[in-house]
């Protein structure tokens, strides 16, 4: 068993035995559940809107090398400079390279998982840079040093207890503070941040062709301060969140946010084309999109795979998985947790790494259920598997023992040889690692074949 494999093992198996843990997410999950039924009210026919948006991005990851194109053009002519990031060093290092030559000391950031992805708080910090998450959750995250544990709410396995005695012990408040006490203590801090940082930097929700623009969504107005207020905006977004056109927002829009949190449309709604035009009062100098690969295009190049790019990162099958609903966000170890996680964490990060996490799923089809563009997650998690063995990722006893399975069962004679009891032992005993985590089996006293010709001799 690989490193990251034994590490999964262990951390889910402490998480799912606390109690305490479990409670607090599934009071907070509980409560996104209650309301997405009311926010899919505002679609007369949520259906055919969710296959609609499945078949709008089915065509922009099938013609993505035009549509990047095409959005380079439009916001390079609005003044932005585009650059084309393979990997996570090579964003990083342009990243870097932008803020020495700024003199940055002090860098704000909104809400993104793909600078979670990249480790890029890290990065500036090693560069002596401060970084400030700007989102709630993230800055609650910051304060504890600790990922993200939700891609919708940072946060989320946190009381408001919780949030109260870190800021005591961080910021020098209450211990006692309510939520609007600790928001307002936020604020504070963050507000003073704005005006001081040198560089800005966004994720987007989606990269639109047509007019060569980002679309970003949030509650807070965090991300709209983030670009606005600094004089270089840095946007670091994958490749992937491509739309065709400025027409699709008004259908993407609410089914992110309705899947997402239950709210018909989210609070604050940005698309910026560009850095601050010669006839514009405010915005950024100067304006900066980073398209990152890192490995997306492995499943680009990967035609079952490939649906898994239609993701918007709505949460909303993380919401839904029994599994993690269990073992919780951090157990995963991994920017993308949750089923839409165990699917692209393989592709992106290494099969050989990380198969272990298709194998973590019950395949009870709930995330394809609820994903509002339709993936279907659960068949991709079984893909995942058939591609572990093949590729090879797979130890020579478990091979041998599935190949001695497949023949058994496809012979009759083999198939009904023995007794029950031999049977039982063979697989609870000698491929022990079937009953390390399952019930042992118990074979039946005759086969099914044995007792049909034994039942048609009495007829």
């Amino acid at each position: 068993m690989n490193q990251t494999a034994a590490s999964f093992i262990a951390k889910s198996t402490v998480k799912a035995a606390d109690l305490e843990h479990r409670r607090k997410i599934n009071f907070n999950i509980g409560k996104y559940n209650a309301v997405v039924p009311h926010g899919k009210k505002q679609f007369r026919e949520v259906m055919p809107a969710r296959e609609r948006a499945k078949q709008v991005k089915w065509d922009a990851i099938e013609h993505l090398d035009r549509y990047l194109l095409e959005f380079e053009q439009k916001i390079t002519a609005r003044g932005a400079k585009v650059i084309w990031a393979e990997t996570s060093e090579e964003a990083l290092d342009t990243i870097g390279q932008i803020c020495r030559e700024r003199h940055c000391k002090t860098l704000v950031k909104s809400k993104s998982m793909v600078t979670e992805e990249i480790h890029l708080n890290h990065y500036l910090e090693s560069m002596g840079i401060e970084s400030v998450e700007t989102d709630l959750g993230e800055y609650i995250q910051q304060l504890d040093g600790e990922p993200p544990y939700h891609i919708v709410t940072p946060a989320m396995h946190k009381s408001k207890e919780d949030v109260a005695k870190l800021f005591a012990q961080k910021l020098g408040t209450r211990p006692d503070l309510t939520p609007e006490q600790l928001t307002l203590v936020a604020r504070e801090k963050l507000r003073e941040k704005y005006t001081s940082a040198e560089v800005g930097v966004t994720g987007a929700n989606f990269i639109i062709a047509d007019v060569g623009g980002i679309a970003i969504t949030e509650n807070e107005g965090n991300a709209r301060l983030s670009c606005a207020w600094p004089k270089t905006h840095i946007v670091v977004v994958g490749i992937e969140k491509m739309i065709p056109s400025l027409t699709d927002l008004s259908l993407f829009w609410p089914l992110l946010s309705t899947f997402g949190t239950g709210q018909q449309v989210t609070v604050y709604n940005t698309v910026v084309t560009g850095p601050r035009q010669p006839e514009e009062t405010d915005g950024p100098e100067e304006m900066f999109v980073i398209l990152l690969d890192n490995g997306r295009t492995n499943l680009l190049a990967n035609a079952k795979a490939r649906e898994a790019l239609y993701c918007i990162r709505c949460g909303a099958c993380l919401n839904a998985c029994p599994v993690y609903k269990n073992i919780g966000g951090h157990a995963y170890e991994t920017t993308y947790s949750g089923p839409i996680g165990k699917v692209i964490t393989p592709h992106l990060r290494g099969m050989e790494g990380y198969k272990h996490l298709s194998y973590a799923s019950s395949l009870c089809g709930n995330c394809t259920e609820v994903c509002p563009v339709r993936i279907n997650l659960h068949e991709l998690l079984l893909e995942n598997r058939h591609e572990a063995v093949v590729q090879g990722a797979s130890t020579i006893a478990e091979r041998v023992a599935w190949k001695a399975w497949k023949t058994a069962s496809l012979n009759r004679v083999l198939m009904n040889m023995g007794n029950a009891k031999m049977k039982n032992w063979v697989v609870n005993k000698l491929f022990q690692s079937w009953s390390a985590h399952r019930s042992t089996l118990d074979f039946s006293q005759q086969t099914f074949n044995q007792r049909w010709k034994e039942t048609k001799q009495k007829a």
